[in-house]
């Protein structure tokens, strides 16, 4: 698929690696704020997105849609600090789910850390070439 961009140039991109990255990162914040609903139902929208760093409506659609995926569900709590008296609880299945998107969480931030560690060991070697012929070029001026 080739896209043409606005300012006339066109830049082949492939809508599978578009479509890849951005449902990465959807799986990513599914998984962030179902790990924390499921350490601490009791927190506000507010309080949650404050934490993920995000705005309250787009929290608010992530919880729609994990809502209606039936993975979060609210239930009535009486002792809330919620105002309206209810917590944000994992499903069964999104228990389940989420089981599933740490496992996937956690195989990305693995490939990130070793290509990570790839970049500084490569940036550390290079590094220590250039002060070694920094040294040499002035020894021998």
């Amino acid at each position: 698929m080739l896209i043409v961009e606005q300012h006339g140039g066109s830049v082949p991109k492939s809508p599978s690696i578009m479509t890849s990255r951005q449902a990465k990162l959807q799986e990513d914040t599914y998984y962030r704020v179902m790990r924390l609903l499921e350490e601490n139902p009791d927190l506000t929208q507010r309080e949650l997105a404050e934490k993920l760093g995000v705005s309250v409506g787009g929290l608010n659609y992530c919880l729609k849609a994990l809502t209606e995926k039936g993975l979060v569900k609210m239930q009535n709590f009486a002792n809330s600090k919620n105002k309206f008296g209810y917590v944000y609880v994992l499903t069964p299945s999104g228990i389940a789910e989420k089981a599933k998107l740490t496992s996937n969480f956690l195989k990305r931030k693995m490939e990130e850390y070793e290509a990570l560690k790839a970049e500084i060991d490569a940036l550390t070697l290079e590094e220590k070439k250039t002060k070694t012929s920094q040294q040499q070029s002035g020894e021998h001026s």
